[in-house]
């Protein structure tokens, strides 16, 4: 039993019921569903891959210890440096991880390393543009999202300076890919980021339709029309989706019933802190960090993101 094998039967399956599977997707219900998930999956297709692309090739050919020499060495500095870094620096969460863990291994303080890790997927060209693209009529949310983004990257650096304890941050693991030729590991990159990202991308874009066509317009209009309550549900639907960074901005301009300041909350708190990044933060640093590193970083997005959208949206 292969993938290939599994295609196969899915094929003979579908063309066994085209009949009911015709009938189903002729429902007005499901051409609304197809409409938004393929409108959501074209639409951030190409910043998806131009930014998996860019990742590799900076988690590949730029030596972390470039990081650790252009970095100042007292951490209270090097903490707004590295979070300032993120914004030349392309890539989603998903390499975000390991590269801040290689960072860390080359000897950048811990606090740095974790500014750069939240601040890299939310402020880097490649997602402020999409989400410029995303919101054509709202250029300021390019702006709150840089904002909000880098004012809590560099608040939970700061923070785990001065709180963090040594023995909650595991020695990140050696990369997988060192020790490669270059070629290998940007196309082995490429291929994990791409699999990874575009699997969220599709799950996310699916949820996004789902709300879009199935859920009651009156149950969305009771949650958007709650300042609050409207804040915090985008924010935990931004975990439970996981969305790659360089295509939430998409999502997230789907949802049309919800304020300019919960959808930021969406775009804040999902490149900073959901499922798939919990998991690999608990991989890379250990789950002493991930469980305290995390909680962290989701409240203060949220205080962050509606602050900043009450000021700048």
């Amino acid at each position: 039993m292969n993938s290939s094998l599994l295609l196969t039967l899915f094929l003979l399956t579908a063309l066994m019921f085209q009949g009911p599977v015709r009938g189903a997707l002729a429902a007005p219900v499901m051409q609304s569903w197809m409409t938004v998930f393929v409108a959501v999956v074209v639409q951030a297709l190409p910043f998806l891959v131009l930014g998996v692309l860019l990742s590799a090739a900076i988690a590949v050919f730029v030596p972390p210890s470039f990081f650790a020499r252009a970095l100042p060495k007292r951490p209270a500095l090097a903490v707004p440096v590295a979070g300032a870094a993120g914004a030349v620096l392309p890539g989603c969460e998903c390499a975000s991880v390991p590269v801040a863990g290689a960072l860390v291994r080359r000897g950048v303080a811990p606090a740095a390393a974790l500014a750069f890790l939240l601040s890299a997927p939310a402020i880097n060209p490649i997602v402020l543009t999409a989400t410029a693209v995303a919101f054509p009529g709202n250029p300021e949310m390019v702006l709150a999202r840089f904002v909000a983004s880098l004012l809590v990257a560099c608040a939970m650096g700061w923070l785990w300076q001065r709180l963090g304890r040594t023995d909650w941050l595991r020695p990140p693991a050696r990369s997988a890919y060192e020790g490669r030729s270059r070629g290998a590991a940007f196309w082995g990159s490429v291929r994990h980021d791409v699999m990874h990202a575009g699997g969220y991308l599709v799950v996310g874009a699916m949820a996004a339709a789902t709300l879009k066509a199935v859920v009651p317009a009156e149950w969305l209009s009771a949650t958007a029309g709650h300042p609050v309550l409207s804040v915090l549900a985008l924010a935990v639907l931004a975990v439970l989706l996981s969305i790659c960074s360089e295509a939430d901005a998409f999502v997230a301009a789907s949802l049309t019933q919800f304020s300019l300041t919960a959808r930021l909350t969406f775009l804040v708190v999902g490149p900073m802190i959901d499922l798939k990044l919990f998991a690999m933060q608990v991989g890379t640093f250990g789950r002493a960090f991930a469980l305290r590193f995390a909680p962290a970083t989701f409240v203060l997005a949220v205080l962050v993101s509606a602050l900043t959208g009450a000021v700048l949206l």
